[in-house]
């Protein structure tokens, strides 16, 4: 399966089914050295099933995976033990200090004590937590605890990264904290695979990012590149008393090429957007926010607004 190229992830043709439900269709995919790569989609678009999979913690029917040149699963253990998971869930032993859950975790690598706690400063810094060493794991905050499982991530210095939402329920501050890290580690020349429901997140980290949706791969680029391709450069948000006629109004508007209503808001998408920000700037009755096209839009022209269980 190896081409000879840069990938240190390889997916091709991955097939994971359920019963009937087939979460994972056809997939293929590769992540290069040194990048970060985000993985996109709904709720049910079968990420976090991928990543079992890539992880060696459940079998696809069909398709071949590599991990630093590993075939996975049949050398899932070895190619664990040269990577590092942040789960969506902390599962932070809460009966250990902070600097002892480095420890312990440290162990399960195989890696001696006494290396392990030569790289508990240096972890500890990088997570920000370097006053709280002796920390209960109940005394942290929410972001707090989202660092430290970071940082016991990096126990190992993994190669390779799997972070799984690693910033959902963090306020900004701390969000931002970990988004510098994370720019850090791919500084080291570290990979990152990234699972995220924040837009802004995949665009301000990923080099290349995948969107998925019922199991298949329907976008791949980079940020830039998906933006430049799959919508209109500039958005024109309009809340009105009156949507429906400000939507007809923009549709026949010069310059607009997609309208769409949502409640009382009206997503106007333009090539130019001159004209209809004129025609709202006259309208006092019509609040108007004109903006650049982002991911979050072309997120949701690929995948549509329905809400997901």
């Amino acid at each position: 399966m190896s081409t000879g190229d840069s990938a240190i992830i390889r997916v091709q043709g991955l097939v994971k089914s359920y019963g009937e439900n087939r979460v994972v269709n056809d997939l293929s995919f590769k992540v290069r050295a040194g990048e970060c790569f985000a993985l996109l989609g709904p709720n049910g678009a079968g990420k976090s099933t991928t990543l079992r999979l890539l992880l060696g913690l459940s079998q696809a029917q069909q398709g071949r995976i590599e991990l630093l040149g590993l075939p996975i699963p049949e050398r899932a253990r070895e190619a664990r033990a040269r990577i590092g998971v942040v789960p969506q869930a902390d599962a932070l032993d809460p009966d250990f200090s902070v600097a002892e859950n480095l420890l312990v975790f440290g162990r399960y690598f195989g890696m001696r004590s006494a290396d392990i706690a030569r790289r508990i400063p240096e972890l500890l810094d990088f997570a920000g937590l370097g006053g709280k060493r002796d920390a209960k794991i109940s005394e942290l905050s929410g972001g707090m605890k989202r660092r430290l499982t970071l940082a016991r991530a990096l126990v190992n210095d993994p190669e390779v990264l799997f972070l799984d939402e690693p910033t959902t329920g963090l306020d900004p501050q701390a969000r931002h904290l970990i988004w510098e890290r994370l720019k850090q580690l791919l500084k080291r020349g570290k990979t990152i695979l990234l699972t995220t429901h924040f837009m802004d997140e995949a665009e301000r980290l990923s080099d290349r990012l995948a969107i998925v949706d019922h199991g298949r791969l329907i976008a791949e680029a980079t940020p830039a590149q998906l933006i430049a391709s799959e919508i209109e450069p500039q958005v024109i948000e309009i809340v009105a008393d009156s949507p429906l006629a400000w939507a007809e109004r923009a549709t026949h508007t010069p310059g607009c090429a997609r309208v769409e209503t949502i409640g009382e808001t009206v997503l106007a998408y333009c090539t130019d957007p001159h004209p209809l920000a004129a025609a709202l700037a006259a309208d006092p009755q019509a609040r108007g926010l004109q903006r650049r096209a982002n991911l979050e839009d072309v997120f949701l022209k690929l995948t549509g607004r329905d809400l997901r269980d």
